[in-house]
């Protein structure tokens, strides 16, 4: 793993302009657009930023729904696992899985899971297509050398070492990274709206309670009637809802948490063993490499089966890119490290599911998920789901900064996309100012419009928004330099569009961060 100290920055190569491509949810031929660029190298902090200024990554690739146009708006969603209580359903999938492991059983009835992402393919074939004509061949381990020449030449110039400057410069990185990009990036805010009258369900509402409970609850005052003073045995403390049971009944009558119903424990002679394991994502860990053949062929059974994709259609890359060149393992860091992971679930020792996902200073995102299509009894979708909100909860007690849990995009306008607004509490990001809105105050407005803006004050506005372009940083010819240098070295004035766009959509904070490549 790299030392936090001796990090490449990240270089990026943007697109200019804005795709039309196949919609992978709507199947409309050219109605979703979007934005991209390859990312060469990438930290994670950068892809921390971009994530929350509605970037996502497949692979190397990094790209931004252009959401006013695109026929599928994609809203970036994130959990709060630190809040999150499972729902019945979300019980019922974990007890399947512990009679599964614990007996063999199988449940009857229907065995389909919840709709999975759509494959890269899907999601970005266009702009992938395009990436492709582009032949982009380039060598990272050349571009960081030159990246690191170009350092070493600037610290020169200035008549002092690179080395005995690191610290100094390290400290003052830190500090303006902790007023512009850390911590952080952007608050929930309230919002009120009307709710929208109609048939259905409202998930903006509280789930209807159960009979059992209201009549337990008429039993309750009925006592607490006939005994005003409150000398119920088991009474608790002042302030705290009386209980009619005593102590240890009470205690064990008690709402079990997600991971009392994730690691209850098994009998001695259980049907079957399943493990969890972590494998950081690079062919220079051992456990990766080894377990690399069997994770592809089940990624290939997975893909051929769910999405009906030719195997040689299926990207063997897909399964071992990452956007990040380097793990990074600062001192207060989880102990894993930050970067791109696989969590693979070994069921009687051979894989059955991986989950693709990225360690990030302020969350775990969930990337992709493939498994054995023979299991999709055990509803491992959503299993996976929960296991990894439980997985974020295990790494806030050690860096506690680290307590969301973001599950992609939401699509309201696509059915089979809309089932990740069932893990609460949760929220979606204003595609217009970039703050978290809570997911109850978005949906009747997503009824009314596919496209929204989830900010309800008019006069708010991208606070992250990029305001000194020319302070851009851009690579070329093995320089670095400020945009406001690089362009007068420039003829060509269409290059300040393609600019310009990348700045505005990155942001000022990232836009001085990470290196733009210019050939």
């Amino acid at each position: 793993m790299a030392s936090w100290a001796a990090l490449s920055p990240s270089i990026v190569e943007y697109f200019e302009g804005e795709d039309s491509y196949r919609c992978g949810y709507c199947k409309n031929e050219s109605g979703s657009r979007s934005n991209g660029m390859w990312a060469h190298s990438m930290t994670v902090q950068d892809y921390q930023d971009l994530i929350d200024r509605g970037w996502r990554r497949s692979g190397k690739y990094v790209y931004k729904p252009v959401m006013n146009q695109t026929c599928c708006p994609q809203y970036t969603i994130r959990c709060r696992p630190l809040q999150f209580q499972p729902s019945k359903s979300h019980k019922k999938v974990l007890k399947k899985m512990l009679k599964f492991l614990a007996k063999g059983e199988i449940s009857k009835g229907n065995c389909e899971d919840e709709p999975m992402e759509p494959t890269m393919e899907d999601t970005v074939a266009g702009d992938f297509g395009l990436i492709n004509k582009l032949d982009i061949q380039c060598d990272l381990k050349t571009l960081s050398d030159d990246v690191k020449e170009s350092f070493e030449s600037e610290e020169k110039k200035k008549g002092r070492s690179p080395k005995k400057e690191e610290s100094k410069e390290l400290i003052q990185s830190q500090h303006i990274e902790e007023k512009l990009g850390s911590g952080e990036p952007s608050h929930p805010i309230k919002v009120h709206t009307a709710p929208k009258p109609g048939k259905g369900a409202d998930l903006s509402k509280p789930p209807c309670r159960k009979a059992k409970e209201i009549r337990k609850e008429r039993k309750r005052l009925k006592l607490m009637h006939q005994n005003p003073a409150g000398e119920l045995a088991g009474f608790q403390a002042q302030g705290e809802p009386p209980s009619l049971f005593q102590p240890k009944a009470n205690k064990s009558n008690q709402p079990k948490s997600l991971e009392d119903l994730i690691f209850e424990s098994l009998p001695e002679n259980a049907s079957h063993k399943l493990e969890v394991r972590l494998v950081p994502v690079s062919f220079e860990d051992p456990e990766f490499k080894s377990s690399f053949s069997q994770s592809f062929s089940l990624y290939v059974k997975y893909q051929m089966a769910i999405h009906q994709d030719p195997p040689d259609e299926c990207n063997k890359l897909f399964t071992c890119m990452s956007a990040f060149s380097q793990a990074e393992n600062p001192p207060h860091g989880p102990d894993c490290g930050y970067g791109s992971f696989h969590q693979q679930y070994w069921l009687d020792g051979r894989i059955i599911a991986v989950g693709v996902i990225d360690i990030l200073p302020y969350c775990v995102s969930s990337v992709y998920l493939y498994y054995d299509p023979d299991y999709s009894f055990l509803s491992l979708g959503v299993y996976s789901a929960l296991r990894e909100i439980g997985f974020t909860r295990q790494l806030h007690q050690k860096t506690s900064q680290l307590s969301y849990y973001y599950m992609g995009f939401y699509i309201h306008s696509c059915p089979k996309m809309k089932y990740k607004g069932q893990y609460r509490p949760s929220d979606l990001l204003c595609p217009e100012t970039y703050v978290w809105v809570p997911i109850e105050q978005c949906l009747s407005s997503l009824e009314n419009s596919k496209y929204c803006r989830f900010n309800q004050d008019p006069e708010a506005v991208d606070e992250g928004r990029s305001k000194e372009p020319d302070r851009l940083q851009v690579f070329h010819r093995k320089a670095i330099m400020p945009y406001g240098i690089y362009k007068k070295q420039q003829k060509d004035p269409s290059e300040e569009a393609a600019v310009l766009q990348y700045a505005g959509l990155v942001g000022q904070v990232c836009s001085e961060r990470m290196l733009l490549l210019r050939n």
